[in-house]
């Protein structure tokens, strides 16, 4: 079988751990491993490659995930600008393949913990997928959610799928027990999906079929932004799943979370006595039954109960639990204000590395960049400001003007304005430094690139 696995969310209800730049599949939220990177375990034993589409920001923090493995799998990457949900999503990596080929399809941040039952209902799906069918997966329905859509079915056979409902009539659902949560995953041949695609929802399939076929090709599959805009926004349940006569669903006791909410996540991490989650940096007093992540601050709660507290570098998330839904909305609100507080935190993700923004006033700016053994920044030239390089730690190799020079610990450099430079590291430990940059402006689309490795604008 071949793993197709689905990059495209962005964890919004998780927001403000979870952001554009680095959404929670790629969170290293369980023993210092991403929901990602379990995905792609859990499917190592029974599928001999991974197809892995994923928008095309997030291709190298995806790609350093596969390689922190050291696993020899076939690996190939579907690079989209941006997402048109699932149907697309899934058909142009199925066109990729040979029409027989039975592929499993699955979200990439979803935890699964009961793994021997998951083999078992994987290896059903494939005998079912061998005869024709297209599979989905149903979680039989714990409680009343309103925050996932619902499967009827009596056996395998599928009678109906539901829209997430209200309490009420999510209620109805669980009381009369053939209801099972949506998993979003499916196991079907390659071919059978994509004649669905073109019987139920033409439009679709032809888009994708053109947006695979004016694809660029090389170490990877990159769809094109004038491509991607033409396919219709449709979801594999609407565009096929609801429709086809070939549908089978098998009922999936393994232990499953979507890890979507703060309420979910909620589940997963140890609690104290009083119900609060076990955290180094949590003083709780009088307090009980709060859900609290911290990115390395203190959080003191006094006579609070049943509170959901998400500390980041930048942002200060407080909401009750029960209404963590609502944070895809807080989102929205906070977009309208500050947007980049929704795309990334003070650690941005780069292909050579990462920086961390240690302060920023009108005027100047402070990072801590680490660049990674063997890469390098772009060769490029700033028009509105001047920089400042102190090295931390390894050893740079640094370029500015016509001069390159080698730069050790507690060495620095300056940068006019204007000036040509880029720093590498040729190093096998990664190079920290301290960047100061003093002007006008200091945003970071103030970089004129001459010459990049990982072909950036």
């Amino acid at each position: 079988m071949t793993h197709i696995i689905l990059c495209g969310g962005s964890g919004t209800r998780l927001w403000p751990i979870s952001r554009t730049l680095m959404p929670k599949q790629f969170l290293k939220l369980f023993n210092q491993t991403s929901l990602f990177q379990l995905c792609m375990k859990r499917n190592s034993a029974c599928c001999s490659r991974r197809i892995i589409v994923s928008n095309a920001e997030n291709y190298f923090i995806a790609l350093d995930q596969v390689q922190e493995l050291h696993e020899d799998k076939d690996t190939l990457f579907l690079l989209e600008p941006f997402g048109r949900n699932t149907a697309p999503a899934i058909a142009l990596a199925c066109l990729a393949l040979d029409p027989d080929t039975v592929v499993l399809v699955t979200p990439s941040d979803h935890l699964i913990k009961n793994e021997k039952s998951y083999e078992k209902v994987v290896l059903r799906a494939k005998e079912l997928a061998l005869e024709g069918h297209i599979v989905t997966f149903g979680i039989q329905a714990q409680y009343p959610e309103t925050g996932y859509g619902y499967i009827e079915a009596i056996g395998e056979d599928v009678k109906a799928f539901h829209e997430k409902p209200d309490e009420e009539v999510a209620a109805a659902y669980v009381k009369a027990g053939n209801f099972y949560w949506n998993s979003g995953m499916f196991c079907f041949r390659a071919g059978v999906y994509l004649d669905e695609l073109k019987k139920y929802a033409p439009e679709v399939y032809a888009a994708s079929l053109h947006a695979y076929e004016t694809s660029k090709k090389d170490f990877f599959i990159r769809i094109t932004d004038e491509a991607m805009s033409e396919i219709p926004d449709e979801s594999i349940d609407y565009a096929v799943m609801e429709k086809s006569n070939r549908v089978k669903m098998i009922p999936s006791d393994i232990d499953w979370n979507d890890v979507g909410s703060f309420d979910a996540l909620d589940q997963e991490y140890d609690k104290d006595e009083y119900g609060n989650t076990l955290c180094k940096h949590l003083y709780a007093l009088h307090a009980e039954n709060n859900f609290v992540y911290s990115n390395n601050k203190t959080v003191a709660l006094g006579g609070v109960n049943d509170l959901v507290v998400a500390v980041t570098n930048d942002v200060v998330l407080i909401t009750k639990k029960g209404t963590t839904q609502a944070i895809k909305e807080l989102v929205s609100f906070v977009k309208q204000n500050e947007p980049d507080l929704t795309v990334t935190d003070r650690t941005t993700h780069r292909p050579w590395g990462t920086f961390t923004i240690l302060e920023e006033q009108h005027g100047y700016k402070i990072k801590r960049i680490e660049v990674k053994p063997g890469c390098r920044l772009s060769l490029q030239k700033h028009m509105h400001r001047n920089e400042h390089w102190i090295i931390i730690s390894g050893t740079a190799t640094v370029t500015v003007g016509t001069t390159k020079k080698i730069l050790r610990t507690n060495e620095s450099t300056y940068i006019k304005m204007g000036e040509v430079h880029r720093l590498e590291n040729e190093g096998k430990i990664p190079v920290v430094l301290i960047e100061a940059q003093v002007g006008a402006y200091t945003g970071e689309d103030d970089i004129i690139r001459i010459e990049d490795d990982f072909n950036r604008a």
